[in-house]
């Protein structure tokens, strides 16, 4: 049977939409079909799209550094979704060459075709440290040292609601004659837990991710002490409920090609919806994280000496190389604004070197 079909079954049994979190949840998690756990490759230019570590190893390597302010020999690094490897190969490098190494550096991954692939990787760059890396099923109890999660919020299912005559209404997942489609529910949306902005205009879209911010206070709660750093595409509310924002941000990703249709290619293809920092800061707080920093991914890795990686570089045709990754990682026309960075902190009171440059936190 498809994913397809099981999700029709599943809103077949339900006898009335589901929600998108829950479409958006079976279509990336699928146990056997979702599109995290197949096979395919799914990062770089043979996948469906690049992260930042997939653009540069300089992307790693700032990571490294500001690791390394809060590492002290004995706590350790957890990633969650660590994608294809890459970035913990080049952090573990990074830290090697600051003589900063953690004491282990755990994954939590929920694939075990990409656990694969990442022990491959790791092997094949670095294989004296392998034996460092150990991979989890679920959250460690007590964590000391640096938390990451590079574009794992925006993969995490949401719900998607609409504002009709002057209140929102979740828009669920249908099906009519055996196609997807969207259905508004019955009542009005209510929750405590995040905010919605009012006076909308009518037909205006968006989504909430209740699932973000509830892993945000999970993650308080296993935490000893720890610096925790979130990086993603995304921004913070005013700019996020924006009133040209009419459909939300709502993404699908297919062999590089981006559209807003999540009901096509469906396992196949990545749905994504950009990071409501300022839900995202306000749910932290409230767990007991200090709000640490926030800053553009570009003036991040500006303040981390990006540029010095640059200036290290004698060989001519590398530094041109390397200059190109830069302006991929740093432009606004490229992940140098879309892209944020978030620290929280618990039990740490170190002034970041990742915002000297930049610190919005006050304004989310």
């Amino acid at each position: 049977m498809s994913l397809e079909q099981i999700i029709k079954n599943t809103i077949i049994q339900n006898a009335s939409p589901i929600g998108f979190d829950e479409f958006m949840d079976l279509a990336l998690y699928h146990p056997i079909f979702g599109y995290y756990r197949s096979g395919s490759e799914k990062f770089g230019e043979k996948g469906d799209f690049i992260t930042a570590p997939e653009a540069s190893d300089l992307f790693g390597f700032c990571l490294a550094r500001q690791c390394a302010q809060v590492l002290n020999g004995t706590n350790d690094i957890l990633e969650f979704g660590a994608g294809s490897g890459v970035l913990a190969t080049q952090i573990l490098f990074e830290l090697g060459r600051l003589n900063s190494l953690p004491k282990k550096y755990y994954i939590l991954e929920l694939s075990g075709e990409l656990k694969h692939r990442q022990a491959q990787t790791l092997e094949k760059v670095l294989p004296e440290l392998v034996d460092r890396v150990v991979w989890l099923d679920e959250l460690p109890v007590d964590f000391s040292g640096v938390v990451i999660a590079n574009e794992v919020l925006d993969a995490m299912p949401a719900k998607r609601i609409v504002y009709k005559n002057n209140q929102f209404y979740e828009l669920g997942v249908d099906c009519h004659k055996n196609e997807f489609c969207w259905k508004m529910f019955d009542l009005p949306y209510q929750n405590d837990k995040v905010f919605l902005p009012n006076n909308m205009i009518e037909d205006y879209k968006t989504e909430i991710n209740l699932r973000a911010t509830a892993w945000v206070n999970s993650l308080y709660n296993v935490i000893d002490e720890a610096l925790v750093l979130l990086i993603d595409y995304g921004m913070g509310r005013n700019e996020y409920f924006h009133p040209q924002r009419l459909d939300g941000t709502l993404r699908c990703y297919y062999q590089h090609k981006a559209s807003e249709n999540p009901f096509v290619n469906i396992g196949e293809q990545d749905i994504t919806t950009s990071v409501n920092f300022s839900d995202i800061a306000d749910q932290a707080s409230v767990s007991g994280f200090k709000v640490s920093g926030y800053a553009t991914q570009a003036l991040f890795l500006i303040s981390l000496g990006i540029d010095d990686y640059l200036l290290e570089q004698p060989d001519e045709d590398k530094h041109i190389n390397l200059a190109q990754q830069v302006k991929q990682l740093v432009l606004p026309s490229a992940m140098g604004e879309s892209f944020k960075v978030l620290a929280l902190s618990k039990n740490i009171s170190v002034k970041l070197t990742g915002f000297v440059e930049q610190d919005l936190s006050g304004k989310l």
